[in-house]
Parts: C-alpha cells; sequence; structure tokens
C-alpha cells in the first residue's frame, strides 16, 4: 500500500453509515444473529485500508442497500450523488448473477467483470471488500454453502 494521504469527507461517510444503520436496523447475517451492519462496517474497514476513495467507502455501507432493503438509485444519487449510486448499482449487479452451468457462469462473471472494469473500475474494490469479509466469515455459512 502507498502512504498517500487521502482527504476524507467524513461527513458524507458519517452519513452513509447512518442510512445503512437505519435501512437495515432489523436485519442479521445469515446464519448468526450478529447485526448486519457490522458486515457493512467492516467492509468499509476494508475499503479504508485499501486507501479507497470516500465515494467508495460510502459505497462500502450502502452496497447491499438497493438490493437487501426498499432504497432506491434515485434515492442513494439524491443523498451521496451520481458516483456513489453508480457505484452501488455496479456492485449490485456483480453480486445479482445466477446462471445455471459452471462454464456459462464463469465466462458471464468475466464478462461481467470487465463491463464493471470498463465502466468504473472502483467497483470491483468495493466488490473485492465485500467478498474478502464474506470469506472471513465463512465459519457462520452452512459447510455445504462454504
Amino acid at each position: 500500500m502507498s502512504n498517500k494521504k487521502i482527504n476524507y469527507d467524513f461527513n458524507l461517510i458519517n452519513k452513509a453509515f447512518n442510512i445503512a444503520s437505519e435501512k437495515h436496523q432489523n436485519q442479521t447475517r445469515k446464519g448468526s444473529d450478529i447485526p448486519y451492519l457490522i458486515h457493512l462496517m467492516d467492509v468499509a474497514s476494508i475499503l479504508f485500508q485499501f486507501k479507497a476513495s470516500t465515494d467508495q467507502v460510502c459505497a462500502g455501507f450502502l452496497h447491499d442497500t438497493i438490493e437487501d432493503t426498499k432504497s432506491t438509485y434515485t434515492e442513494i444519487s439524491a443523498l451521496f450523488g451520481e458516483d456513489v449510486a453508480r457505484l452501488v448499482d455496479g456492485v449490485t449487479k456483480l453480486t445479482n448473477l445466477q446462471l445455471s452451468s459452471s462454464h456459462t457462469q464463469q465466462a458471464e462473471n468475466f464478462r461481467k467483470l470487465l463491463i464493471a472494469m470498463s465502466k468504473d473500475v472502483r467497483v470491483i474494490l468495493v466488490k473485492l471488500a465485500d467478498r474478502l469479509h464474506n470469506m472471513r466469515t465463512l465459519e457462520h455459512m452452512p459447510q455445504q454453502k462454504r
């Protein structure tokens, strides 16, 4: 990691934390009683460690709001700006892939990855932080899902 200093907008990051906390208020992680907000905090923490931008950290807190709550792209855009909304939407689109054959699924995953990278490579970092935290908490998943 570089020693590059990032000037974070902590007011915007705090706002993302508060919205995430409100939207995921009664949700828990699958297979545990751990509040879902902890996952979002850990994803944002990983993004801080990667020296990601303010928009990416906000997207880390918000990455599941469109998918798992009643939040919309328009709402996220109005509250946080178009860049954060696009990042959240991009992570959601990378997540929502379900195909039948493993060959088709792998090819489609690569295609979606390339498309996401061509639109905004920052989406990939947010998704990787999400996946990294998911991998760190596999003990809460049933054996066959691990």
